[in-house]
């Protein structure tokens, strides 16, 4: 196979692109480090959960547009999709970007087109210039690079990979114009032109913003909290005003954007991003505020029925219905309700994982049947119009009786 394109991380969205991709006659070659996942995806078959990608790729895969391997070999365009998680100290971490490019940095040759697809601080991409000509100084001016953010929602990406607009900034406009060309072979939204930059920081502002609007909604469940005032209620009245729309508030934000990268502007700009900087405090409090709240839930029942409660947790994916555990508020709850737990009973539920390496899985029915408190963590569609006794203790963290 001579593919046109590679693509570096078959993730949440690497596979997804390279399967859209493929499934439009490009060959394509996706690489990951991971054997399991190679092998996975070679069978037909995915390793995430995403609706319709499992027929997409079963085809792309048996049609021969679509292969996977550990290594990348020479191509037209390189796509680099792989993590960028934190440091400890919240310091973003842009070592796999570099360990991809410098993957196919032996393999780059004039004309070709590199993109970083991965969230990334700002500058990423002018880096990944540098160490490219550095080590291939023949290839400056002769290729081109570009940075184009995923922009995606988990659960609805093939259809969103196609439609959104895509914001694309190179590092010379021949680059954005190249990029450009290439992403409208596969994508119906607008594509908007701009430099490497600020392309860079638009997907650091997008994340931001909604983590900002949460943090809001978050605010308002501690105030509504100390006032007896439901504040599901409060909000959907509030936005029956022509210009208010406060989003939902839930037990904390998670998810490998949202969570993540306001982090990559404060950061670089910790006196500037003050608002930035305090939504995230309030959305990781949040998230403690729902264990504290478990936690004396558990010691009020003991004290009234004289015998410690069964918990049932319902949920542990950062958001309702996918199989993403990664930054998930649900998942440090769970963590910090069974860190304190003394010898009592816990079923934590997920229906979107069969198994987890920490936690033993429970089938919701059950849970919600034995349990004596029960802890709405996610709005997974399972847990909507569950019908249980009265005697149930119920803490609804995510508003999943309002749907």
């Amino acid at each position: 196979m001579n593919p046109e394109v590679v693509t570096i991380g078959l993730g949440y969205i690497g596979l997804p692109t390279s399967a859209l991709i493929a499934s439009r006659g490009t060959l394509v070659l996706g690489v990951d480090i991971n054997q399991k996942v190679v092998d996975t995806i070679n069978q037909g078959k995915i390793h995430i959960v995403e609706p319709d990608l499992d027929k997409i790729v079963s085809k792309a895969v048996s049609d021969g547009f679509f292969k996977a391997s550990t290594k990348p070999s020479s191509a037209e365009v390189y796509l680099i999709v792989v993590p960028t998680p934190f440091k400890g100290n919240h310091e973003p971490d842009i070592s796999f970007v570099e360990a991809a490019t410098k993957a196919v940095i032996p393999l780059l040759k004039k004309g070709d087109l590199y993109i970083i697809e991965s969230t990334s601080p700002i500058g990423t991409t002018e880096k990944m210039q540098k160490l490219i000509f550095g080590l291939r100084p023949e290839l400056e001016g002769g290729i081109h690079i570009a940075y184009c953010p995923e922009r995606v929602l988990p659960g609805n990406v093939m259809h969103e990979l196609v439609d959104n607009d895509r914001v694309i900034g190179g590092v010379d406009e021949a680059s954005t114009q190249k990029a450009i060309s290439f992403y409208s072979k596969y994508v119906k939204g607008e594509l908007h032109g701009t430099n490497a930059r600020t392309a860079e920081m638009c997907k650091l502002v997008e994340n931001s913003s909604r983590d900002v609007q949460i943090a809001f909604a978050n605010e308002l469940s501690f105030i509504c909290d100390k006032a007896d005032i439901d504040v599901w209620e409060l909000i959907n009245l509030a936005n029956k005003h022509p210009r208010v729309n406060i989003l939902q508030p839930g037990c904390g934000v998670g998810g490998h954007c949202i969570a993540v990268d306001p982090y990559f502007i404060v950061s670089d700009y910790p006196m500037e991003s003050k608002i930035i900087g305090t939504a995230r405090e309030v959305n990781n409090y949040k998230s403690f505020w729902c264990a504290e709240k478990i936690q004396n839930e558990k010691l009020k029942f003991e004290i009234q029925h004289s015998r410690k409660p069964k918990t049932a947790l319902m949920g542990l994916a950062f958001k309702p219905n996918i199989d993403d555990l990664r930054e998930s508020p649900a998942k440090y709850i769970a963590q910090k309700v069974m860190q304190n737990s003394n010898n009592e009973e816990h079923y934590i539920v997920e229906p979107n994982i069969i198994s987890h390496s920490v936690y033993k899985l429970t089938d919701y029915q059950t849970a919600i049947e034995k349990a004596d408190i029960i802890v709405f963590l996610v709005a997974h569609k399972e847990f909507e119009n569950l019908s249980f006794t009265e005697n149930k203790v119920v803490l609804d963290f995510c508003g999943i009786k309002n749907k």
